[in-house]
């Protein structure tokens, strides 16, 4: 793979109901002649990767790559052209070899690949993107629920990370979170969605977090392009989030979220979720 590659424009950044794309394809490149340190980020892809796999790399990507606990899109890239080779879609994630650059996994279902340069057509499954965009913006009220009741009432109160894939949906906690606690935060849950509180995308620099008052959200780990901004989500009336994932519109969207259990362990506390 080319070390001179762009990076990926992330085109459902700006826009999560952009289901199809036509975009450049910038590299291809069979799983095996991969550098060990990009096949590695495939290491808990279902199904493992196989020396019949290949990468394809776009010059913009609607696939939201797998990170910031929410699961990678699937899906099909297509060629343009009169051949019509596609291209199945089983996991995406961020190059950790190349700065920026998006991989996209998968397997040729026709004899002839892509070429590098042909035009493409990029199509997500949209039943899956719905619910990770539901389950992602579920978490994010979940947090904010918990935040508002709770910030006071327990020692050493923070947020910590959160899963958002349907078979293990959880929001971690530092601080111990009893169980006499869940009723009030399914009630704090409920009145977030019911209210159907907009979600808005914006783009912050540092200032914009001093400005907000929000110092302790400026990221440390993110991966920010120079002279590019923060990408964040605002749940109106609720919290704001540095966060790169997909989400729905309002709320209420997310659709019955339930508030399934509070575990503790050594300091801290889980908060498990499903939505419905």
């Amino acid at each position: 793979m080319s070390t001179t590659l762009p990076r990926t424009v992330l085109a459902y950044q700006t826009n999560a109901k952009l289901y199809t794309l036509s975009t450049l394809v910038q590299a291809i490149t069979p799983f095996p002649q991969l550098p060990e340190s990009s096949q590695q980020v495939f290491k808990t892809a279902t199904p493992s990767p196989t020396d019949e796999d290949s990468v394809v790399v776009t010059r913009e990507t609607i696939f939201h790559p797998q990170g910031g606990g929410q699961p990678s899109d699937v899906g099909l890239i297509t060629s343009s052209t009169s051949d019509g080779a596609k291209f199945t879609v089983s996991a995406v994630r961020h190059d950790v070899a190349h700065d920026g650059v998006v991989l996209h996994l998968g397997r040729f279902a026709s004899p002839t690949p892509f070429t590098v340069g042909d035009t493409v057509t990029q199509s997500i499954d949209v039943d899956k993107r719905v619910l990770y965009s539901r389950l992602h913006t579920a978490g994010h009220v979940l947090g904010a629920a918990v935040r508002h009741l709770l910030e006071r009432e327990i020692p050493g109160f923070d947020e910590l990370k959160a899963s958002h894939f349907p078979d293990s949906a959880a929001c971690e906690f530092r601080g111990l979170i009893g169980g006499q606690w869940k009723e009030g935060i399914q009630q704090r849950v409920n009145e977030y969605v019911n209210r159907a509180m907009p979600v808005r995308i914006e783009f912050w620099d540092e200032d914009d977090f001093r400005r907000e008052g929000l110092e302790r959200l400026i990221p440390t780990d993110v991966d920010v392009a120079r002279g590019e901004k923060y990408r964040v989500v605002r749940i109106v009336g609720a919290e704001v989030y540095p966060c790169g994932g997909t989400h729905v519109e309002t709320t209420d969207l997310c659709g019955k979220v339930g508030v399934r259990k509070i575990s503790r362990q050594k300091g801290t506390s889980r908060v498990s979720y499903n939505v419905n």
